[in-house]
């Protein structure tokens, strides 16, 4: 899985295997319809409160899912910090969280609307 911010749009690429045993396909989301953007210093501990889900459940180590309503997607992996996002839109998807090594920056950049091509990529994993 990357997150991967471009000059128009914030975007979760994930890996092949993800997206089956997640139920999922990537997300794409136009900058302008980002908004309450937040730092998630524990992330699991979020999605294992998040109710139902479907896609991948692994507590404690990792969640490729949607919440069964399909309006909060998580994509989350033991030991990384996360990226929570509101969505506009995009019905009936609502919201985002994801784990990546750069979410502290890329959480001050989409606030503070210095998102460039190319930034907050993160490797396979």
């Amino acid at each position: 899985m990357r997150v991967r911010v471009t000059e128009d749009s914030l975007e979760v690429l994930l890996a092949r295997w993800e997206k089956v045993l997640g139920l999922m396909k990537d997300i794409r989301v136009p900058l302008g319809d980002v908004s309450d953007v937040r730092l998630v210093e524990r992330p699991m501990r979020e999605a294992a409160g998040s109710g139902l889900k479907a896609g991948l459940r692994l507590p404690g180590l990792r969640y490729v899912a949607r919440t069964i309503r399909l309006d909060r997607a998580i994509v989350v992996k033991r030991g990384l910090p996360g990226l929570a996002f509101s969505v506009q839109n995009h019905a009936p998807l609502e919201s985002v969280l994801v784990s990546t090594p750069d979410a502290e920056q890329l959480a001050k950049r989409l606030r503070s609307g210095r998102a460039t091509a190319g930034g907050g990529a993160q490797p396979k994993g």
